[in-house]
Order: structure tokens, then sequence, then C-alpha cells
């Protein structure tokens, strides 16, 4: 194996045009080093850790498999849940070493995986800090396969913070033109069983902007993409105790402009959970800051400067504003300039907070 064996991965990654291709590409390089067979590469959302468009899969059954093993993630006990790797010191992990050589110990192995021939896991989260920007699983499969061994999830850790950053990039605003303004919220309701039994127009038109990926298909004669299935299941699982995050997440269209989906479950009788209502609808610039802050690096502070800036106020009011020096304004205002690539305040406003970028209906 080369000394550096990760090194050919993110030079791949900088190639990309587009997560979907950074996904292609690394896995592609990855697949002769760490040798398996099947894979799932997926972006999240990075304040809830949901999946979000693109998904990638590789080797693996269709939209029906994916949710179930989605499905299991989230409402059933499992080891290595993605949320806890999150949160590990280190972001990878196989299945089997964690078992102990039992994979069936976990509920997605039981249920989804071992059907499939599956062998062995690997998973990561791509992370920055505690935001996770992607989650990866690789297969190995047959009886014959070996198990993922210690060198393999120290070359998938190593690749997550590099490659996030990578897919944080694409988040940055695109010069494209929408086509969801003026359309109103769109409402898909799920029953406590999991399946979607009424959506609304609104719905109907959201679904067809997103991007290609898994789907499930309903009794609606819809198709849903997996990224709207899981808010819905996080809503499930928050009901159920099994979780408190939030069962949101935001995905990209077609055209370049945000949705978000976010789903809460209602009130059944007697205080029970009831069924699940899943809206769709433009995502607004609140919904957006902290994502497009994040995509350029920016601290908490320096977004809020660069908000400011874009109402208008000059440095004097804005130091007033936050009760700090204009001197400091003026040095967070250069550390904005040099993450953004822009040389003034006009530069600036319209690379973040461009019409084109932030949609009209959520202004």
């Amino acid at each position: 194996m080369p000394s550096d064996p990760g090194a050919a991965v993110l030079a791949a990654a900088e190639r990309a045009a587009d997560p979907l291709d950074l996904f292609g590409r690394a896995s592609s390089r990855l697949r002769p080093l760490l040798g398996f067979d099947a894979a799932v590469w997926t972006a999240s959302d990075p304040e809830t850790g949901l999946v979000t468009a693109p998904m990638l899969v590789e080797g693996l059954g269709g939209g029906d498999r994916c949710a179930a093993y989605w499905e299991s993630e989230l409402l059933e006990e499992n080891v290595l849940p993605f949320r806890d790797l999150a949160r590990s010191d280190v972001p990878a992990a196989g299945l089997r070493a964690a078992t102990g050589g039992a994979p069936a110990r976990s509920s997605r192995f039981r249920r989804v995986l071992g059907d499939q021939g599956v062998h062995d896991e690997l998973r990561a989260v791509l992370r920055i800090g505690d935001r996770p920007w992607g989650l990866v699983s690789l297969f190995r499969t047959g009886r014959g396969a070996a198990a993922f061994d210690p060198s393999d999830v120290d070359l998938l850790a190593a690749l997550s913070t590099p490659l996030a950053k990578r897919l944080r990039r694409f988040a940055r605003p695109s010069g494209s033109s929408g086509a969801t303004e003026g359309v109103g919220p769109g409402l898909v309701l799920f029953d406590e069983r999991g399946e979607a039994t009424s959506a609304n127009a609104e719905a109907r038109a959201y679904l067809e902007a997103l991007p290609d990926g898994p789907l499930v298909p309903s009794r609606l004669g819809l198709r849903l993409p997996i990224w709207a299935v899981g808010a819905a299941l996080q809503a499930r699982a928050v009901a159920r105790g099994r979780d408190h995050g939030g069962a949101r997440t935001r995905v990209r269209t077609e055209d370049g402009r945000w949705l978000v989906c976010h789903a809460s479950c209602l009130d059944g009788p007697d205080g029970a959970p009831g069924p699940v209502a899943l809206v769709i609808e433009p995502a607004s610039a609140a919904d957006l800051g902290v994502l497009v802050a994040e995509a350029y690096g920016l601290t908490p502070r320096e977004l809020e400067i660069a908000q400011l800036v874009a109402r208008g106020l000059p440095t004097g009011p804005i130091a007033a504003a936050l009760t700090i020096s204009p001197h400091t304004v003026r040095g967070h205002l250069k550390a904005v300039f040099a993450k953004v690539g822009v040389s003034s305040r006009g530069e600036l406003v319209a690379r973040l907070f461009a019409e084109r970028y932030w949609p009209a209906t959520g202004r």
C-alpha cells in the first residue's frame, strides 16, 4: 500500500464537479484500497445529521431496501449508529470488530444486510468538528470475505474531515434561477406504519424538482426520495423517545435552489404517536444562514457581521449593535473577505445574499 494511500482519493475529490461526482470519484479510488463490494455515500444536513441529496448507492438493492436500511438506523437498536459515530473520537468503525464478530447483534444486519449477503460493514461520518456533512457505508459481501481491519478503519477515518471540507464547499451559492417561487408549502401525511397516505399538489411539485436518488414507492403513486422519508422516520424516532434531534433536512433542487423538509409526529388517541406530517417548502434565509456560513468557514460572529453589512450598516453602528469596537469589526470583516474571496462589502453581499441564491418566497 502507498505511504499515503488517501492522497489519490483526496486528489480525485478536489477535481469533483459536484457532491455526486465527489462520491463516485472517492468510491472508485477507495475500492482497491479497502476491497469493498458495495457502498452507500450520502450527503447529510450538518445541523441534524439526516440524509440529504445526493446519495450514491453501489451494488445494493433499490428504494425498498434503502428505506428499510434507514428505518432500522433511526428506529431500531443498532451497533454504531451514525449519530454516535458523529460524536465519537474516531468517526469510522467496522461492524464485525464492534460486535466481536457477531454482526447480528445489530438490527440493520439482521433485517437488511444479512439477507443481501453482506459479511461486514465499514461506516464513517464525514465531519468537520461536530458537523456531519456526509455518511459512508462500505460493504464486503460473500461468505469468504474478510472483516475490515484496523488499518481500513484508520484510512477511512483519516479521510473524514478532508472529504467533509470538500463537500462543504459545494454548499456555496450558485448562479442558478429557481422554479419553486410562488408555490405554497407541500404536505405529505404518513400513517403510523410509515406509509404515505396523502399529499397535496404542492408536495408533488416539489418532489418533481428534487434531484435523482433512491426512491421509495407508495400507494399514492408517488415515489418518495429517501431524504424525505428520512425526515418522516426521524419524526417517529423523536416521538418514540429514541432521539431528540430535529426532524428536518435541507435539500438542493436540480436548479440549485434549496428546500427544507421538516416533519412532526401528530398526536393520536390518548396521546399515543399518530400520523407524521411532512412539510416541504422553500428554505428561508434563516434556514440557510448557518449553512452558507459553514460553507465558507465563517464563525457565528463573522456571519452576524456579514448579515449586518447586508442590511447596509456601516462599521460604527455594527460595533454598537454587537457591543464591540470598530477595530474588532474591521478585523472580522477582513477575515470574512478572505474566506469568501471578495474585496468589498458590495461583493460580499452579492456573493452571500444574492437573490439568485436566497429564495424570494423566504426572505
